[in-house]
């Protein structure tokens, strides 16, 4: 399975924005319409080596600050039943 290993900056949410999703029940942030602004991009195609090169971009300060945040996303489908819901 294929990974994108994304470090995005992270957008700023005014109180009455928050406000308004936690009154209105639907979420802050919805990526798919709006993506946070990337500032690296990396490509892994396991999950172990994903995770190790998510674990060197979390050193970078603007991310330990948080400024920033690393995402790792599955490119490929993950077969039905290799990972359990909820945990």
């Amino acid at each position: 399975m294929r990974f994108l290993i994304v470090r995005t900056d992270i957008r700023a949410a005014a109180d009455g924005e928050i406000a308004a999703a936690w009154a209105g029940g639907g979420r802050l942030r919805d990526e798919r319409a709006t993506p946070e602004a990337r500032r690296q991009v990396v490509h892994a195609e396991d999950r172990e080596a994903a995770l190790v090169l998510a674990r060197a971009l979390a050193t970078v300060g603007a991310v330990r600050c948080g400024r920033q945040r690393v995402k790792v996303l599955a490119l490929d489908e993950v077969p039905h039943g290799l990972y359990r819901e909820g945990g």
